[in-house]
């Protein structure tokens, strides 16, 4: 039986959402195969091992989003350099956790970007999801964006804007490039975050430089958008070296966009469409995109792809990329698996496989040049 920490909580604006997504894969992972052990990290970014109630192990019935309790100061939980992943009792003392692998579920930052990552092979450790590098990429915007535009893959419109970049003067002149690219409403959103938080619609110059503020208090650089009147489309893939796409899904939000609270808060903040009504030849370009989008930001594992479909031209443009997307049974990342027939649980036993298959890949290379 493999041992399996689920990571969740973490130093992030989205640290509430995680406790929901590891509710979700605490209750749907396969305790025949799987020993779990939940870990929880603080929003000041401590490891405690954590005892969640017994009816987190359990199925939710019709499907019901449940979050996890607050992460609570337990057993501290270290991190070793080579060592794995070592448990502080008053008692006993230092005990080694016998870690099989690790299931991040941390979004956005200190845990969609890389750091994580990072972190997990200094100990050498296998993890479900994207590498450092595919983690970094996917987390910043811009990055990603640079590096699709270079492969030739369509993106929307974008300004990039930094801390300098916020006076009376610079402002003007944004505001000017804004009406002169795209003009207005556009988005501002932080460059290295998720879960539309920070992000505002803008209508006019005098509310860009609020929007601007708000964003960099979670990015150190913020993206100003053009604003597609487009439906949002989404596309999940899985895999490493040979990914498999799965055929979209569609979000038709009630808010005036996919804003935070119609995502986690209202009930009623959005309809999924899964599959998305889509004609055959838009729904193969953008399988074909997502397949592209993947390979191009150095994803590894999952991710979900976003999109904008143009709603009078049908033009679509690629959006994000989310290397640790909502995991819920009820979230668009599952349901697109489900619904083409990969089960929720059979998700969860194909990503840790594909953890382990990468770390044996990484576990040939050569680290020591005296033995070389």
């Amino acid at each position: 039986m493999k041992s399996i920490a689920v990571l969740y909580g973490g130093r992030s604006g989205e640290h509430e959402v995680s406790l929901i997504s590891a509710s979700s894969i605490l209750a749907y992972l396969d305790k025949d195969k799987y020993s779990i052990v939940p870990i929880g990290i603080t929003k000041r970014g401590e490891w405690f091992l954590q005892h969640p109630p017994e009816w987190a192990y359990s199925r939710p019935e019709n499907g019901q989003m449940r979050s996890l309790p607050p992460v609570e100061r337990s057993e501290r939980v270290l991190a070793v350099p080579g060592e794995g992943l070592w448990l502080e009792t008053t008692t006993k003392g230092l005990q080694k956790l016998n870690i099989d692998v690790v299931f991040p579920v941390l979004h956005g930052t200190f845990g969609e970007d890389g750091t994580i990552q990072g972190l997990l092979e200094t100990v050498d450790l296998p993890y479900v999801g994207a590498d450092v590098l595919g983690s970094a990429v996917g987390m910043d915007k811009e990055v990603s964006k640079r590096l699709w535009l270079s492969a030739g893959l369509p993106v929307v419109d974008y300004i990039s804007v930094r801390k300098e970049d916020v006076s009376d003067e610079n402002l003007k002149i944004l505001a000017r490039k804004v009406e002169t690219r795209f003009g207005w409403p556009c988005f501002v959103k932080p460059a290295c975050s998720g879960s539309s938080v920070g992000t505002s619609k803008v209508t006019h110059s005098e509310d860009l430089k609020d929007a601007i503020l708000s964003a960099l208090r979670w990015s150190e650089h913020a993206l100003i958008e053009a604003f597609i009147n487009a439906r949002e489309i989404e596309c999940a893939v899985l895999g490493n070296e040979r990914p498999m796409v799965f055929p979209p899904g569609e979000i038709v939000p009630s808010h005036e966009f996919y804003d935070y609270e119609a995502k986690y808060k209202d009930p009623q903040g959005a309809t999924l469409l899964i599959p998305a009504p889509l004609l055959e030849e838009t729904k193969n370009r953008i399988m074909s995109l997502a397949l592209s989008a993947y390979k191009y930001a150095s994803v590894k594992g999952m991710a979900r792809v976003d999109f904008f479909v143009e709603k009078i031209t049908g033009e679509v443009f690629l959006n994000e990329i989310n290397t640790i997307p909502g995991f819920t049974a009820i979230s668009m990342y599952p349901r697109m698996c489900i619904d083409a027939g990969v089960s929720y649980s059979e998700l969860l036993d194909k990503l840790l496989e594909l953890a382990i298959e990468q770390y044996a890949i990484k576990r040939e290379l050569e680290y020591d040049f005296s033995k070389a």
